[in-house]
């Protein structure tokens, strides 16, 4: 459906008041009569996304019908736990901590990752910090190139272009945390008899960023249809805490700080959240760029990223295929 002329930043505005409890509502539903549960496991990281889930769900079910856990590793920020613990304070819901180091362990997670980084930067140690970042630029056409970054402890900064093979490799490794994270959450929710909530936004959701079986595995996603900018108009009639709130988002998976922009996303997260909009309503990019504060080329070159991005992705999303299918008759 195309938004109505003009276009403007307007057009991701909400009534926080009216959607929350709308979602509050089909929350309800789908819990108790769609998936016949008797509540939700939440896993709280801290950020802007999960605290909103979480205080929706208790918005829908009840506190005493919502577990919290805290999953930290230890490459975690010390930030995050102690956000999630303040989110949980707040909203005063049961919680559980779970420390991940010895399952990556035994999983090979941090091995396995930094031996491919090691291929490429052989003074790589295991006392070394690491993170991937994209390059991005708009004033020409280019495809996605990742590079890592190593430092050491000295702080001594190393920056080497990854290889297909090496990129997908530390992506896989990495991949152990959020599917561990998953796995116990779904250990919790079954021994409860409870849903598992899925904390992604529009942003994450349609573009991809997420790992398939791990953090994008979930019963249901109450936040899946709001851009960040919503996510925000939400958190602030739902009260979150303002540290949250101003938090800058993190993927919180590398133990060198790393936010969501310089890893996935090839614009600051409010103009990617208009240029996503944009497109997903066919609106033109003329019209966008005006709104966004970019030139007509600028956007169009975001739209291609957009669309090779939801292409490339597209298998994240895609349920397991059957030969025969489930028709017996």
């Amino acid at each position: 459906m195309k938004v109505p002329l003009p276009y403007s930043a307007e057009s991701l505005k909400i009534d926080a008041v009216v959607e929350a409890e709308r979602i509050a509502l089909r929350i309800r539903e789908i819990v108790f009569s769609d998936l016949r549960r008797k509540g939700i496991v939440v896993g709280l990281s801290g950020g802007i996304d999960s605290s909103v889930v979480a205080s929706l769900c208790i918005r829908a079910v009840g506190r005493e019908r919502v577990l919290g856990l805290l999953l930290p590793e230890k490459e975690s920020s010390s930030e995050s736990l102690d956000f999630a613990r303040r989110i949980a304070g707040q909203l005063e819901m049961r919680t559980q901590i779970e420390e991940i180091t010895p399952t990556l362990v035994a999983c090979g997670c941090y091995r396995r990752r930094d031996e491919a980084i090691r291929r490429l930067i052989p003074e790589f140690r295991e006392d070394f910090k690491c993170k991937l970042i994209m390059r991005k630029t708009l004033d020409r056409e280019a495809y996605r190139v990742f590079s890592v970054v190593v430092r050491s402890p000295e702080g001594t900064e190393i920056r080497r272009r990854l290889t297909a093979a090496a990129y997908r490799e530390i992506v896989a490794a990495t991949g152990f945390k959020q599917r561990v994270r998953k796995m116990i959450e779904y250990f919790h929710a079954d021994r409860l008899q409870f849903a598992v909530a899925g904390t992604a936004n529009r942003l994450e959701y349609d573009l991809g960023f997420f790992v398939k079986n791990g953090d994008g595995a979930a019963d249901f996603k109450p936040i899946a249809h709001l851009y960040k900018a919503q996510v925000y108009e939400l958190a602030r009639y739902l009260d979150i805490p303002a540290e949250i709130q101003e938090r800058i988002p993190t993927a919180d998976t590398y133990p060198l700080e790393q936010s969501q922009e310089e890893y996935h996303f090839l614009l600051p997260l409010e103009k990617m959240d208009l240029c996503l909009h944009a497109r997903n309503h066919r609106v033109s990019p003329g019209e966008a760029a005006e709104v966004v504060g970019l030139s007509r080329e600028q956007v169009e070159r975001v739209f291609r990223d957009i669309d090779s991005t939801q292409r490339a992705t597209r298998y994240l999303h895609s349920a397991p295929v059957l030969i025969d299918g489930t028709d017996e008759s």
